[in-house]
């Protein structure tokens, strides 16, 4: 990630390109989808580059192309519509900073190991009921994400929301620096990306950046009391003001689920009944910390509560559906040790029929991966109410065969390992699945949205 202190044009130069990116229609770094006046960043990548494409973006209807690449500059007849920088990335993360500073109106960041993406969702609806908001869109939430959701932002934005996402130190850091958030949430902290953290204190110290802004520039810390890694990681930081927030905080009631009505509710102290679409009571914080930021911004409980009510999740998060007799409950965007053994301990604590386990491996846990995966066997071991495990990937597969043989003879019984979703896709696609109950859940890597077709 490049750091966007580093100034690769001065001043003037940004200034200039400001200008420019004024009159634009906005910008974009795809190449196959760009709208008509805007401006084209070539960004590189693991196995592209962006300066490449830059002449068919200009062909496409953009007003100028971002390059780095001199010899794009010197090979096309588009030469006064190209913009040569140093590094095309590092001049949009600080064109993204100069217009932050120009829009002059509050932005909330928020992060966290788990749930950032829903609770981003669950602010930005509770935000909109009263204000114009621009948010990030999907997960885009990374270097490149960051700075298209802030130069997304426009006149008539009164409110922006931004996720950050880190898989290394210094990452969260870098962002808050573009983002200059003046009202920043940390959704929780857990071992995930410990491939590139090293550790839990690395994630905890990563997702720590972001207090880390607030305690140099200024602003307000909203966080989860109920939380004891979140409110030890205030500590000792100079903060002058964070608000608490959470459910036994707040003594909120979390309502009993049933087969009828699966979906997680929740009761405010004040009486007020938050009703949702989302599947898990680990959910509970995300909601309370829309509340939270709905309640800073002036927003009432009553208001709050409705536009929650009316959020349908989406991208295989937390989301329930019933289909031929069977239900399926898939959360399979992501997975880490924390929310996966949040994910089966919901489902085996729900009034479904016939319970079954659909589970991806857990990705870049470096060398703590085996541990990791053993971990959630031995839960499962624990479990007296699954019928089946269907298991996708070779981390759970080398887990299991390191088990003691009384785990896997009376624990797990109707254990089935696949190398891959489209091997799982085949093998229950051969089945008649009706009456059943399955928590889907896994990395992103893994795929198991593959296997949605066949119930």
């Amino acid at each position: 990630m490049s750091n966007v202190n580093n100034t690769i044009d001065n001043t003037a130069k940004l200034s200039l390109l400001y200008r420019i990116f004024s009159e634009s229609t906005g910008v974009t770094t795809d190449s196959r989808a760009v709208p008509q006046g805007s401006i084209f960043f070539a960004i590189k990548g693991d196995n592209f580059d962006g300066n490449q494409f830059a002449l068919a973006a200009l062909e496409s209807g953009a007003a100028y192309a971002i390059i780095d690449d001199p010899v794009i500059m010197e090979a096309t007849s588009f030469k006064n519509r190209l913009i040569l920088t140093e590094n095309a990335l590092a001049t949009l993360q600080q064109l993204a900073a100069y217009h932050r500073r120009k829009l002059g109106i509050p932005i909330l960041a928020l992060t966290g190991t788990n749930g950032k993406t829903t609770t981003k969702e669950l602010i930005a609806a509770v935000l909109s009921t009263e204000y114009n908001v621009t948010a990030t869109s999907g997960n885009l939430n990374n270097h490149i994400g960051v700075p298209l959701t802030i130069l997304g932002m426009g006149s008539d934005t009164e409110i922006g929301v931004v996720e950050m996402g880190a898989s290394a130190p210094g990452e969260i850091a870098i962002l808050a620096a573009i983002t200059a958030p003046d009202v920043v949430l940390i959704t929780n902290v857990g071992k995930a990306h410990l491939l590139g953290f090293g550790s839990f204190d690395g994630v905890k110290k990563t997702k720590g950046e972001l207090y880390d802004y607030i305690a140099d520039n200024g602003g307000i810390i909203l966080y989860n009391h109920d939380s004891p890694y979140l409110s030890g990681m205030l500590s000792g930081r100079g903060l002058a003001e964070a608000i608490p927030y959470g459910m036994e905080y707040q003594r909120a009631e979390l309502l009993v689920s049933s087969q009828e009505e699966p979906f997680l509710k929740i009761r405010l102290a004040d009486g007020i009944l938050i009703s949702t679409n989302l599947v898990g009571s680990y959910n509970a914080d995300n909601v309370m910390a829309a509340i939270a930021v709905g309640e800073y911004f002036g927003i009432t409980h009553k208001n709050s509560a409705e536009a929650i009510a009316i959020y349908i999740p989406k991208n295989n998060r937390s989301q329930l559906t019933r289909q031929n007799g069977n239900t399926i409950i898939v959360d399979a965007y992501n997975a880490n040790p924390t929310s996966m053994k949040a994910a089966i301990e919901n489902f085996i604590s729900m009034d479904l029929p016939c319970k079954s386990l659909v589970l991806g491996d857990m990705l870049e846990l470096g060398a703590d991966s085996q541990a990791e995966h053993t971990a959630i066997l031995k839960l499962i071991v624990d479990i007296k109410n699954i019928e089946s495990c269907f298991f996708v990937g070779q981390e759970f597969r080398k887990s299991y065969e390191n088990l003691n043989d009384r785990d896997k003879q009376f624990g797990l019984k109707n254990v089935a390992f696949f190398d891959n979703s489209s091997q799982l896709h085949d093998f229950l696609a051969k089945e008649r699945l009706s009456g059943k109950s399955f928590l889907i859940k896994g990395s992103r890597g893994t795929r198991l949205e593959v296997i949605l077709p066949v119930f």
